[in-house]
């Protein structure tokens, strides 16, 4: 058998599929060691910077200290501690609806809220975009699948008229598209689920804490918050919010119905207290300190238009995630290693993760990041795009 994985790994590394983990020293903050390489780091989901916020520190260790570094059982038999239900009455404010629940990761979550909302007999319409976790619970829903193009809201429709006989319809969608940075045509959608009697699912991992006046997110964005406008809301704690876990926000019977149907919410282990007490801790960040989304906006302005004046195109995206397609998965990759040399981690993206032709370098700026930073990586962006004769 191990033969067997042997020949996997190495028929990955020939169609320069191979993966590996690069070590990472440090806190997650903008500057890092990577691979034994102090680098800017120009890859990370820590938007706000708030991984490394004092008062996140400050409440977790709190807690440990209070409560134990462990829950020790799933919610359903021991691991229900007093954290959860302040954090979930906490989402449920922030985002505007009548309940919360927390789950373990984002990729849980969608995958139990799909496999418990529909099954056979339902269909589920997924953006062609839809992250890797919308299409597992997908897959493990058993429910009919019907994929439409991305934000293609007139072939979605279609698909509607010409469907027929299914007991429940679901429209799952990502809110902020993480490979693209662009957005999902969420009123439109609205729109569209209202009139054919469809529930709405927004996986909103990359928009919530920056999107929006108070980062409630995509949603917020559109103004469409409250219950006319999204039926279930996914989102993360371990992004913007600088901690760990996740969560779903609708009404409570959606939240009811889940902790007696959604698999992986039943039988996993409740989060740490460290971990709750830091998501609360992020949200009254969000509140009383909007400097930091702020700032992540002046940053983001400032290094999309550097690469710009470079020439390098950041389309589709309109937000925080900027990618700059290369195309060719090997230059891609070659180009990421050659950005680390020079100082900069930006990892290059490349199939399964994306179709294939569509390999990228995907920049993600932070509120941690220093106007020097940004700078720095403009330079070595330059000089390496210029290397790859890419400018």
């Amino acid at each position: 058998m191990t033969d067997f994985f042997e020949r996997e790994i190495e028929r990955l590394k020939r169609k320069d599929s191979y993966r590996w983990l690069r070590a990472m020293e440090g806190p997650a903050e903008a500057r890092m060691r990577v691979d034994g390489r102090e680098v800017i780091v120009l890859c990370s989901s820590n938007y706000l910077g708030l991984a490394t916020h004092h008062r996140l520190k400050a409440a977790a260790i709190e807690a440990t200290e209070r409560l134990g570094v462990c829950s020790a059982a799933s919610r359903l038999i021991a691991g229900n501690n007093e954290l959860y239900r302040t954090l979930e009455e906490r989402l449920a404010r922030f985002k505007g609806r009548e309940a919360a629940l927390v789950y373990s990761t984002g990729y849980m979550a969608n995958l139990g809220v799909i496999s418990a909302v529909v099954g056979e007999g339902d269909v589920i319409y997924a953006d062609a975009l839809s992250h890797a976790s919308i299409v597992d619970g997908c897959r493990l829903s058993r429910a009919t699948v019907k994929v439409f193009p991305h934000n293609d809201v007139d072939a979605l429709e279609q698909l509607f008229k010409s469907d027929t006989g299914f007991r429940r319809r679901l429209i799952a969608v990502d809110g902020v598209y993480s490979m693209d940075g662009d957005l999902a045509s969420l009123p439109e959608l609205a729109k569209l689920a209202r009139n054919y009697d469809a529930l709405l699912m927004l996986d909103d991992a990359h928009g919530t804490g920056v999107l929006g006046e108070r980062g409630e997110g995509t949603a917020e964005h559109f103004g469409l918050t409250g219950p006319e406008g999204v039926d279930i809301e996914i989102g993360t704690l371990g992004k913007a919010l600088g901690s760990f876990g996740a969560y779903v926000v609708g009404s409570r019977s959606l939240r009811e119905y889940l902790i007696n149907r959604s698999r992986s919410f039943i039988f996993t282990c409740a989060l740490t207290p460290p971990a709750l007490a830091a998501a609360m801790a992020a949200l009254d960040i969000l509140d009383e300190e909007p400097a930091h989304r702020q700032r992540l906006w002046e940053s983001v302005r400032h290094f999309r238009e550097g690469l710009h004046r470079l020439g390098l195109s950041t389309e589709p995206s309109v937000t925080h995630i900027l990618p700059v397609m290369i195309h060719d998965r090997q230059r891609t990759m070659a180009l990421s290693d050659r950005l680390l040399e020079l100082g900069v981690f930006c990892q290059g993206i490349r199939p399964p993760t994306v179709p294939p032709g569509t390999s990228r370098l995907r920049f993600t700026v932070t509120a941690a990041h220093t106007r020097a930073d940004l700078d720095r990586a403009l330079e070595a962006a330059e000089k390496a795009f210029r290397e790859f004769a890419l400018l």
